[in-house]
């Protein structure tokens, strides 16, 4: 037979995994210095400018 699993144990655990990963999302997202967030932002709208700028018409 298998192990036995304490299930509140399994349950915090789990919890505990996915606060750790969204930790290291905010530290990415939200750790960064205005430079590089305005470096970000202006790379976004050039991209989406670009793209925007090479759609096609379609008239009919």
């Amino acid at each position: 037979m298998g192990e036995i699993v304490n299930l509140n144990k399994a349950r915090k655990n789990h919890n505990r995994g996915v606060k750790a990963r969204k930790a290291a999302e905010n530290r990415i997202r939200h750790g960064r210095t205005r430079a590089e967030k305005a470096k970000d932002g202006d790379e976004s709208a050039r991209r989406e400018h670009g793209l925007d700028g090479s759609k096609l018409d379609q008239d009919g």
